[in-house]
């Protein structure tokens, strides 16, 4: 299987290729893999415009005219699955098996959002809650809020796209996206596959951009809400840029997974392993920080090393790899330094820690000092420590010492305990006897802090993109 040569931007549903500027990378041989056109100024503005006129007859689509397209999606995706998943491996440099994965997800999330494009439901609602109310009825619906600017990130080009083209073709929302321009090819073939459907023209425009471009999808005017995944500098910047628009935010984290005393050691090993090495540890809710209890500590520890020791590192491409390249050598470079820096001042390196361009080995530590960029950033690549707790207090004050607030997981079979830290913990979501990278795309998902405002996950993410219309009748008096 190959990449095409080229692929074009969409511009209000058709294809376009007015050049050939952008350069997309096999992102573990470092060489060129395809190019892909590249919007300018005017193209966004002519996208706009388009989802400005595309607006009302989209508004007005029948529910089951838009099931029928995302429906449409659920199948072309199932029947490209091969082709998406290869497309992403090479651009993301993400292990096969991990791309597969992420290809199943676009497919479930398309799937939600054609069953929930028919259950967009109001409520009737009294009103005569006293005298003076009495012989009033009201009702409530939600409309379309309109058109909408999505900028999606690098580390799930397929996923994390979906989670905000899917609820907008639901509600009927026209949209412009700037797909990450480091990979793009995702975006691109689901507006290959937009494109073969009925909606409105102006509905749906794929723009690859420049990082500067994004200012052109945040600060206009005519666009009623921004839905930006990324880094937290750069979406609280995009945030104070939109205006009068809503705005959407999924930012970083530095997840922290807490095992308790009475943890089924084994399953938890098995679990974090995967949570903070699957993708390269390039996940916003990765496994960072690895809290256990002292009575179980050297144990656990010793043990995930020794798993994590044994992941297999390299090609992509190849199905026995668990752990890819970063997305490329700068980043790989940025968190190398890091972990020198926590071993310079008093950490110990368990395992790992060496790197070879933009490849940086799967790393544990431990006593790794608060003050330093491991502790109270976000990672974003494969490396986690250990922390030590002796009571329960103690483990969800770490937890929740940082200013990140994605979500947590904690393995114990304390019941009270599960519900202290539902109460406790100051994060989007809390998964129990599972590390916090566990994801399902129709929950509620998203972040406090610094990381993020607002709710993805389908159902949730069509109420961003709806208003609540009311309607109050006076019924005729007696």
């Amino acid at each position: 299987m190959k990449l095409k040569d080229i692929y074009p931007l969409y511009l209000a549903n058709e294809a376009r290729q007015p050049n050939t500027d952008l350069a997309v990378t096999d992102k573990y041989t470092g060489e060129v893999a395809t190019r892909v056109a590249l919007a300018d100024a005017a193209t966004i503005d002519a996208g706009i415009a388009a989802a400005v006129e595309a607006a009302e007859p989209m508004r007005k689509m029948a529910a089951y005219e838009r099931q029928a397209v995302l429906q449409h999606c659920v199948d072309r995706f199932t029947e490209r699955k091969d082709e998406l998943a290869f497309a992403l491996c090479v651009e993301a440099g993400k292990p096969i098996n991990d791309s597969r994965g992420e290809v199943g997800r676009l497919i479930d999330t398309f799937r939600i959002a054609a069953e929930e494009s028919v259950r967009m439901t109001g409520e009737v609602q009294p009103l005569d809650i006293s005298p003076r109310a009495k012989g009033y009825q009201g009702i409530w619906k939600r409309v379309p809020i309109g058109p909408c600017s999505f900028i999606s990130p690098f580390n799930f080009p397929l996923n994390l796209a979906a989670h905000k083209v899917a609820p907008a073709i639901a509600v009927g929302c026209p949209f412009v996206m700037k797909p990450a321009s480091r990979t793009p090819l995702g975006a691109i073939i689901m507006g290959e596959v937009l494109a073969e459907t009925n909606l409105p023209r102006g509905a749906f425009s794929i723009l690859p951009a420049s990082r500067d471009g994004a200012d052109l999808f945040t600060e206009d005017d005519r666009l009623k809400l921004l839905s930006f995944t990324g880094s937290p500098g750069v979406g609280w910047d995009l945030k104070a840029k939109a205006g009068k628009k809503k705005v959407v935010l999924e930012l970083g984290g530095n997840a922290a997974v807490v095992i308790d005393r009475d943890a089924d050691l084994e399953d938890a090993v098995a679990r974090t392993v995967f949570g903070a090495f699957y993708q390269s540890g390039q996940s916003c809710i990765g496994v960072q920080r690895i809290v256990v209890h002292d009575d179980v500590y050297d144990r656990f520890r010793d043990m995930l090393v020794e798993k994590t020791k044994a992941l297999v590192a390299g090609n992509p491409h190849d199905e026995k790899t668990f752990v890819g390249p970063m997305i490329d050598v700068k980043e790989a470079e940025r968190l190398d330094r890091w972990i020198q820096e926590a071993v310079a001042k008093g950490a110990r390196l368990l395992c790992g820690g060496r790197r070879e361009g933009a490849m940086l080995e799967a790393t544990l530590l431990e006593e790794v000092n608060p003050d330093t960029s491991l502790n109270r950033e976000e990672a974003f690549g494969p490396v986690a420590f250990f922390q030590r707790f002796s009571t329960w207090e103690q483990a969800l004050a770490i937890v929740n010492d940082s200013r990140f607030g994605l979500q947590a997981g904690i393995f114990t079979r304390d019941i009270f305990k599960m519900l202290d830290a539902w109460d406790e913990l100051d994060v989007g979501g809390v998964v129990v006897n599972d590390v916090p990278s566990y994801r399902v795309d129709n929950m509620p998902y998203g972040g406090v802090k610094d990381s993020g405002l607002g709710r993805e996950g389908v159902r949730f993410a069509m109420e961003d993109m709806t208003e609540i219309r009311n309607l109050v009748i006076r019924r005729r008096p007696a």
